[in-house]
């Protein structure tokens, strides 16, 4: 009987690790749900026979995608996208100051755009109409 070598099966590279976890959080059939923890890089990694820092790239690219969260210590959850980034338990507090003032800057822009547009509305109705 004849049996042929067993072809090594290609390693995957970051961007398609997050491709696979992107479904497995977004798809149809998703097996993970806000606040579910993702594997562990590091055992992660030796199941895929990767290095650890393509399992972390492949995380970074879903962080920021705003899918997860990592949490030094803790792992990398499922972030829930009904919760504000930057708002979550354990997040930045820089981040969530920047979020707060980010938000201070919307704000003003928006009723700014009205002023103007209320500007527009008197100054149009008095100048008489270009040649």
């Amino acid at each position: 009987m004849d049996q042929s070598p067993e072809v090594p099966k290609p390693t995957p590279t970051a961007k398609e690790i997050a491709a696979q976890f992107r479904e497995k959080i977004m798809g149809p059939d998703r097996e993970y749900d806000p606040g579910d923890r993702l594997p562990a890089a590091r055992s992660l990694a030796k199941q895929l026979g990767v290095q650890l820092m393509t399992v972390q790239s492949a995380y970074g690219q879903l962080r920021d995608e705003g899918l997860v969260l990592s949490q030094q210590g803790r792992g990398t959850f499922v972030r829930d996208p009904a919760v504000p980034l930057g708002t979550e338990p354990g997040s930045s507090p820089a981040f969530a100051a920047l979020a707060a003032e980010l938000s201070t800057i919307h704000d003003a822009l928006h009723s700014l755009g009205e002023r103007l547009d209320r500007l527009e509305r008197l100054v149009g109705s008095e100048t008489p109409p270009a040649p």
